[in-house]
């Protein structure tokens, strides 16, 4: 696996910690998504298991899937 510069996460969110919410964010529901897949007896389980949710919604976020919206107060 590659590791990849987490300097362009600036352009993604207005600070790391931003980026780093909305990534942990992401992971949790990947990983829900995952139980959920294990709890059904999925094929694709053992394709789910090798995944690292983190990196996984890290990458997302550098590659701009991934979608959100803040709310302003």
């Amino acid at each position: 696996m590659a590791i990849r510069p987490l300097d362009p996460l600036d352009k993604y969110a207005k600070s790391r910690y931003e980026a780093v919410l909305i990534a942990a964010a992401r992971a949790r529901q990947i990983n829900a998504e995952k139980v959920a897949a294990e709890e059904r007896g999925d094929e694709d389980v053992a394709i789910l298991k090798k995944i690292k949710v983190t990196t996984h919604a890290l990458d997302e976020l550098l590659d701009g899937e991934i979608k959100f919206e803040r709310v302003e107060e």
